[in-house]
């Protein structure tokens, strides 16, 4: 079969899946009734049954080709308002289109301009039905009118859904090329005398009866569809004076505005501001006529994010309204300036918006105005009796400690040996490790008791009382009651403190802190005699020791191992019994579940402890370990929430999105980077790029232990990170309840199929969702006009439908394939961030674009367009890439040849001669490059002079030099033969940091190493290199750290000489031969007579 015939019929195949995932997610048993449709028919009197059942149901199915009612809808849940309900239903209309307008030309010549007209039409509907605020009132009379328009529209489309399905099912693999050829192929079969279609041998008197059962289902004649279309347009122009008349009368009454997300974050603000500064600077057609407007509203947005900066700054529970209804307000700018209204819809809207926003901020300025003469709030007078208890419960595991011994005994030690200076102790972890239940521990060690004069333990709230925490110390250290303190102000008991502990060797045990600025405020009142006087505090975030004190010692609290873990579940379930034995195999798998973490052991462990000792019970806990933590709202996953609430404005949502990925996934960072920079949630900051900012904003988290590291680069930095599952079950649940993320998940269950079909033609509210989606068989995807980000997982149907995502600017299709296509991918012109597999769209349309991956095996042409695109930083290909001909003929014949980008990198690239090199040099700003050479002439990188990191591939073998950038910090040389001038070259760089050299080839077997090179490499890798000879001395790699060797199969040895650099951290031997394994281990031995007992060996044996 041609490619033509192919994408034909696989055009009819979708038509007809878009129609049935649509119905069936509307009707359950709708659902049974078309899976009926795929049985095989065999014979006449099989054809006859199959088309008498088809037409039986003729009129159940036209029903789905309108509006859904009431009833229809009723098992959906939760049940979608009206408004959501036909957006739905022109969703599926406009995905039907989408197919049709990719049919053969010849068949759609004549209306082709018609239909498209049509869909833009349907296109601004949809839009205006996404414009929230236009519909918080009763939208009754418009939704009435507009419903009567699309169901016109869906009794267009019906004939064109019925000829498909009947043709392809009939015909049992019979596969055309375009439409014209099905309705041609099933008139001939209904009113020919030969049967050939259905290779049967019946008489021909047999067929009579069928064909008059379809054959005034057909799909008329191009004529009478243009007549139908010429009937159907106008009733789109009726629409458009009614809907300006429900948005002014809309926008004139009274509303208590429904929050479009509970998440308070700024970052829309900065994001709804670009989208403004990118329409004027671009002088976009889309805003001829509205250009003063568009600029006056960029300056009222600008105006109320600088007001709602300053009221967040006062961080005020009651304040968090104002904010809530202020962002709402930028996502409404957004929206609307991003959703393609027409012309006369902006005229109409931006008005009401610029108006809307002056009022907000004379609102906002009230409250402004109200803050600054009431000054900073005046603490509230202490109450209770018992200052050491304010706000905090007991441990969460009560007096059941696992897994501490050898912990508790490393921070006594700490504690009562080391300096005489006065010293910081900090065990920080992440929540539910048990940091408070090992601090007390050690807190009453008996070595520790007997050691201080003076010892005193206060909790700090995550909103701390500077005066309730001197009191609690105090009433420690004198055993005072806190009333006879309750009349002395901060400063005089701090100076009691601070009197008090003069002289005295003391142990202070601040538990649970929050932020440094405690420190600041506490430090006076610790004096520091020499005389090994210890604060010992617990915290969720590393940073607040390092601040603290340039002499803290920070202790990370590991996690338990799986024995450990079943350990604390097996006491907490059954106290001082022992577990019965059909329960201790499936109960230390719940243990291991829990991946080391206490307090997911704890949470679970009341949940089984409060069931039937049954193994099936047991069992069902174990498949449903995360929803069981996830749904337990007790103190535990309070604690847990405490860490989000706690976090900065700007951290939320990038914590948040944790939530979109896989459970257990290790998340690239670099990706994770362009996917928060891709969604705005990265704030710029002067001489800082966004991706730098967006790496802090990550490692605050991981100090804030939030995020594991799970991979760590060479100098300590994260390759890959992920997140606790418990924390990920927050993540998800938090987002959810704020309309932010939606995790939506498929999988071989007839239940799930009926719950994924709900969401998938249903409307979602939520502003980034994720599929995780393994069904082959469903082309459509959820579908939602203020998604922002759209992460399919497993996704592996060959065709995905997307055309009604009118903001998104992120589009992540995970799974490879060579032949996926995405219909409708070029109306997504907001996309910043887009991985695709397969075949590459048109690329005309994303003139925002930021960052594209390309997830195929294949090689693939890379559009001249992306190498034009200001916008584009970061341009992956898995398979590779290679420049189009038409830019290599433009860059032979044109010596002023020139393209302007800022591309920082490019993965990978073909090199096939200097042509390439000289497109290269077009993109100056260029920090990671990879290349895969296909010849063998002296190549030149030395023009790119910001770049960081070069890796090299070649498919030839050659010792031709080549040049390289003087500023290089990373170097990876694959399938290269090396000469001793070019290993001389690369030794010269002093910058290099890492060299990497993989199935390389030396001249001769041998590498001579000498004095003064490589100066500062760190990383040294070798892997399957050819070499024999290895010469080299300690002098000669002054600063490595890390020496790998993998799969080295000719090298004799080791330089011994290398276990002398003093820099040197670790030597690993993967899987290479006995001879430098024991040269390995001779090092080691010499180094531990030398007494370096730093130098960490790793030796993986291939025997």
């Amino acid at each position: 079969m041609s490619s033509d015939s192919e994408q034909g019929h696989n055009l009819l195949v979708e038509l007809g899946g878009v129609v049935i995932v649509y119905i069936s997610s509307v009707s359950a048993p709708a659902l049974e009734i078309l899976g009926s449709f795929n049985l095989k028919y065999i014979g006449i009197d099989g054809i006859r049954n199959f088309l008498q059942e088809l037409v039986s149901f003729d009129k159940e199915v036209k029903v789905f080709f309108k509006v859904p009612n009431q009833q229809m809808i009723s098992n959906i849940s939760p049940t979608p308002n009206p408004n959501q309900v036909v957006a739905a239903f022109i969703n599926f209309l406009l995905q039907m289109l989408e197919l049709i307008l990719r049919f053969d030309p010849d068949f759609l010549a004549c209306v082709k301009g018609s239909i498209q007209i049509l869909r833009t039409e349907l296109g601004f509907l949809i839009a205006f039905l996404g414009d929230t605020a236009m519909h918080l009132q009763p939208t009754n009379n418009i939704l009435i009118d507009i419903k009567a328009v699309v169901n016109e529209v869906g009794s267009f489309f019906y004939p064109f859904f019925f000829t498909s399905l009947v043709f392809y099912l009939i015909t049992e693999g019979e596969k055309m090329t375009d439409m014209n050829a099905v309705v041609n192929e099933v008139r001939s079969f209904l009113h020919s005398d030969s049967s050939d279609i259905l290779e049967v041998e019946e008489a021909n008197n047999s067929m009579t009866d069928i064909k008059a059962l379809v054959n005034e289902q057909l799909v008329p004649d191009i004529g009478i569809l243009d007549l139908a279309l010429s009937d159907l347009l106008p009733k789109f122009e009726l629409l458009k004076p009614k809907i300006k008349e429900h948005c002014i009368t809309v926008s004139n009454m009274p509303t208590d505005m429904a929050p479009n997300t509970a998440l308070v974050s700024l970052f829309i603000f900065d994001s709804a501001l670009d989208d403004l500064m990118y329409l004027i600077n671009n002088k976009s057609d889309r805003i001829v006529g509205v250009n003063d407007q568009i600029v006056m509203l960029h300056e009222e947005l600008m105006l109320l994010g600088s007001s709602v900066t300053d009221i967040a700054v006062q961080q005020e529970a009651g304040h968090e309204d104002i904010l809530i209804r202020a962002v709402d307000i930028a996502y409404e700018a957004e929206y609307v300036i991003n959703s393609f209204p027409p012309v006369w819809y902006l005229t109409l809207r931006l008005p009401q918006l610029i108006e809307k926003i002056q009022l907000f901020r004379m609102s906002i300025q009230e409250i402004k105005n109200k803050l600054d003469v009431a000054g900073v709030p005046e603490v509230p007078k202490y109450r209770g009796e018992h200052v050491s208890s304010q706000s905090k419960e007991p441990p969460i595991l009560d007096d059941i400690v696992v897994g501490f011994d050898n912990m508790e005994i490393k921070i006594a030690e700490q504690l009562v040996g080391g300096t005489q200076q006065l010293q910081l102790i900090s065990i920080f972890g992440m929540p539910g490790l048990g940091k408070t239940t090992l601090a007390n521990k050690v807190y009453n060690n008996p070595s520790v008791v007997y050691h201080f004069h003076k010892r005193a333990v206060c909790v700090v709230s995550q909103k701390y009382n500077k005066k309730h925490i001197l009191i609690a110390i105090l009433c420690s250290i004198k055993n005072l009651k806190g009333e006879k303190l309750l009349n002395m102000n901060d400063e005089s008991l701090a100076e009691d403190l601070y009197k008090s502990l003069k002289g005295m060797r003391y142990l202070i045990f601040m538990d649970d802190i929050w932020d440094t600025k405690l420190w600041d405020d506490f430090r006076r009142c610790f004096p520091d005699d020499g005389i090994g006087s210890r604060i010992l505090f617990t915290t969720r975030n590393k940073e607040i020791g390092l601040e603290a004190s340039p002499r803290s010692v920070i202790i990370a609290l590991p996690f338990l191992s799986e024995d450990e873990c079943w350990e604390l579940l097996r006491r907490k379930v059954f106290k001082v019994e022992n577990c019965p034995q059909q329960l201790l195999d499936i109960g230390k798998q719940i243990a291991a579940n829990c991946d080391g973490l206490p307090l997911a052991v704890v949470v679970i462990a009341g949940v089984l402890a409060n069931m039937e000792k049954k193994e099936h019970l047991w069992q069902k806990v174990a498949r449903n370990l995360s929803s069981h933590i996830s749904q337990t709202q007790d103190k535990s996953i309070q604690l847990l929430e405490l860490s989000y609430k706690h976090l900065p404005m700007h951290l939320r949502p990038c914590f948040l999105y944790f939530g979109a990925f896989q459970e257990d996934m290790e998340i690239p960072v670099r990706k994770l980077i362009s996917l928060w920079v891709a969604q705005g949630f990265v704030k710029k900051e002067e001489q800082k790029s966004l991706e730098d900012v967006a790496l802090g904003y990550l490692m605050k988290l991981i100090d804030r232990s939030l995020v594991l590291v799970a991979k760590r680069r060479f100098d300590g930095g994260a390759k890959t990170c992920k997140i606790h599952d418990l924390l990920r079950e927050m993540c998800s649940r938090i987002a959810e309840e704020n309309k932010f993320l939606k995790v939506v998940k498929l999988f071989d269950d007839d239940d799930d199929l009926l719950e994924y079909l709900g969401e998938v033609s249903m409307y979602q509210q939520h502003h980034h969702l994720s599929i995780n989606y393994n069904n082959t068989d469903i082309p459509s995807l959820p579908f939602g006009l203020h998604v922002r980000s759209l992460l399919c997982f497993d996704h592996e149907s060959p065709t995905s439908i997307l055309c009604c995502f009118k903001v998104v600017r992120v589009l992540d299709v995970f799974e490879i394939s060579y032949n996926r296509v995405v219909i409708g991918i070029e109306h997504l012109v907001h996309l910043r961030y887009l991985t695709i597999s397969g075949i590459l769209p048109p690329m005309e349309s994303f003139h925002r674009l930021e960052c594209l991956v390309v997830r195929s095996l294949k090689e693939v042409e890379i559009p001249d367009i992306l190498l034009n695109l200001l916008s584009l930083r970061h341009m992956h290909f898995l398979g590779g890439g290679y420049f189009s001909a038409s830019c290599l003929h433009q860059a032979i014949n044109n010596e002023s040849f020139q393209i302007k980008n800022n591309l920082q990198s490019i993965f990978m690239i073909r090199i096939s001669d200097e042509t390439y090199l000289k497109i290269l040099r077009c993109s100056p700003n260029l920090r990671r490059l990879k290349v895969r050479i296909r010849s063998s002439p002296n190549y030149s990188f030395d023009f790119l002079n910001q770049l960081k990191s070069l890796k090299i591939e070649s498919d030839h073998l050659s010792s031709n030099l080549f040049s390289l950038p003087l500023n290089l910090k990373q170097l990876t040389l694959t399938y290269a033969h090396m000469s001793p001038e070019q290993m001389e070259i690369i030794g010269k760089l002093k910058y290099l940091e890492v060299l990497k050299l993989q199935n390389v080839c030396f001249g001769g077997n041998q590498w001579d190493t000498s004095e003064g090179g490589f100066p500062q490499l760190k990383f040294l890798k070798l892997y399957g290199v050819q070499i024999v000879e290895w010469n080299a001395a300690s002098d000669h790699f002054p600063r490595l750290q890390q020496l790998v060797l993998e799969f080295c199969y000719h090298l004799k040895m080791i330089p011994p000489n290398l276990g002398d650099i003093p820099t040197l951290q670790m030597i690993k031997v993967y899987k290479c031969t006995k001879a430098i394994e024991e040269s390995a281990k001779q090092i080691q031995e010499e180094q531990g007579d030398n007494g370096n007992e730093e130098l960490k060996f790793i030796i993986i044996s291939n025997y």
